[in-house]
Formats: C-alpha cells, sequence, structure tokens
C-alpha cells in the first residue's frame, strides 16, 4: 500500500514517461489478491481501458488517479514502469500494455485499490469516496484551524496511532508515515491523546505537514520503490531498515512491536511511554 509521498512521486514519474500512451491491452486479476479491491468487474477492464491514451496523472491521499481519454484509473498500489523489451512480471493485479509495447504492472502487497470508471462517474469505495472530501495534508487547506477540527468527544480515547492513521481522517497517511512523523513530535504511538499536553498537540500537526512534505520531496521513502523499481531518497529513521539500531537523535536502540493490526516502531528514548 502506497502512502502519500509516494502518490506524488509516481503521478510526477507517470506524467512524464506515460503521458500520450496508448493502451492496447488491459489485464485485471490475472493473479488473484484476497485483499485487492477492484470497482466493477475486472474481467471488463480491457473493453473499458483498450484504445484509451493516457493523458495525465494526478495524486490525492494515496492513490494515483491516471486519466485515459475518458476513463479514470485510481491506483493505490505498486507500479512498475517495462521498457519495450523488458520481461514482465507474471504475477501482476493489473498490466496496461501500450502501443509502443511498453507496459505498466500494478501490484499489491498487503492490500490496495485498483478502480478503473468513467470521468463522470464517481470511483472507488466508502473510505477512499470519504478521502477525496477532506483536504490533503500536503495541501494549504489541511492547516492548523482545520486540525483542530478533527478533535472530538471522542478522540481522548484513541492513541496517537490510531488518531492519525485510521478512519481515514487524514487522507491517505498509514502505518508507514506515521512512524516518523510520531518521532519528529517526540510522541510514542501508544500514548493516548487525552494525555497529550497543547504543544505535543502542535508538534504532532507540525510533524503531519514537515514530515510528509521532506518525504514526497526527496523521492518517497527509502523502504518503498518509485515508478522505475529505484527505492526513495527520504532515509526513514523508524522503519524495518532501523530496528535494532542506534536512535540518530539519542543513541537508543529503535524498537518494534505489534500494534492495532501493524507494527509499531519507536525509540524508547526519544518517544517515553
Amino acid at each position: 500500500m502506497i502512502e502519500p509521498p509516494e502518490a506524488v512521486v509516481l503521478a510526477q514519474q507517470i506524467n512524464q514517461t506515460l503521458t500520450g500512451k496508448q493502451i492496447k491491452r488491459a489485464t485485471a486479476n490475472q493473479s488473484p489478491h484476497k485483499f485487492a479491491w477492484y470497482t466493477g468487474d475486472p474481467a471488463r477492464y480491457n473493453e473499458l481501458l483498450a484504445g484509451k491514451t493516457i493523458r495525465a496523472a494526478s495524486y490525492f491521499a494515496s492513490i494515483v488517479d491516471i486519466k485515459a481519454d475518458d476513463m479514470i484509473l485510481g491506483l493505490s498500489v505498486l507500479l512498475r514502469y517495462h521498457p519495450a523489451g523488458d520481461k514482465l512480471p507474471k504475477k501482476h493485479q493489473l498490466l496496461l500494455e501500450f502501443a509502443d509495447n511498453t507496459a505498466l504492472s500494478a501490484t499489491v502487497q498487503m492490500w490496495g485499490g485498483l478502480f478503473c470508471f468513467k470521468e463522470t462517474e464517481k470511483g472507488g469505495f466508502k473510505d477512499t469516496d470519504m478521502a477525496r472530501q477532506k483536504p490533503s495534508p500536503l495541501s494549504d487547506a489541511f492547516d492548523r484551524a482545520y486540525f483542530g477540527g478533527l478533535f472530538d468527544e471522542n478522540t481522548g480515547k484513541l492513541t496517537a496511532k490510531a488518531f492519525l492513521a485510521t478512519e481515514q481522517r487524514i487522507p491517505g497517511l498509514g502505518n508507514g508515515v506515521l512512524q516518523d512523523i510520531l518521532w519528529t513530535a517526540r510522541i510514542h504511538p501508544r500514548r493516548r491523546m487525552a494525555d497529550l499536553s497543547r504543544s505535543e498537540i502542535g508538534a504532532m500537526y507540525r510533524a503531519v505537514k514537515s514530515v510528509l512534505k521532506k518525504m514526497s520531496a526527496q523521492g518517497g521513502r527509502d523502504t518503498e520503490r518509485d515508478l522505475f523499481g529505484f527505492p526513495g531518497g527520504y532515509t526513514t529513521v523508524l522503519s524495518k531498515n532501523t530496528v535494532g539500531k542506534p536512535c540518530p537523535e539519542c543513541g537508543a536502540l529503535i524498537q518494534k512491536e505489534a500494534y492495532l493490526g501493524g507494527s509499531i516502531y519507536y525509540c524508547p528514548g526519544c518517544q517515553p511511554i
């Protein structure tokens, strides 16, 4: 599952690489995946997309929207470009083959959406449609006042991880980017929101904005790969790459735990519980 920084980078690379290419063939759901979600019948994707020309790509939250004439492909999965003559993957959840013999493959790791719909229609599922109605954390509209409006009578019961990365409160923000955001704010993922001070809430907001902006500007995280298979340029402080290594700030060893259906990474020195 990609997150906002990777969606930004992929949209930019698709605009530079795929614009003007005509889709010769679309193959969807060749390798069924339990957590790959399609709109409509994936068997019809070739009928809907063959002959269409890629016009532009944009991003919202963790979704890359590819405009192909009157159709939109909304993808929140790993994307890989294949030059002419490149060996195509045997397993994929979507493969677009172009008239110039290049291709684009889409692959689900843990889970992801592959939405194909007419530009004049709504496309996606409840969560994605809900996310599109909110400002991106990378936009100016996601300001301190908006962030404050996310708090309600139930917020205090939530942990920092649950507040930031569930219910699409912040479009696209997930468990991957969450780790460095909370490290930057010096907040443990298990801390209850009710226990955070006013200054800690402010630090959390500033970290959401600054960390996502930095990750996007540096080409995504080093734990993820771009359209051409290269890792991002942002070096994660807390991730699978740094478990057991010393924190760059205080020297304490980075810890990993299972929590809320996924893993959390934290520095016990910088983020005391």
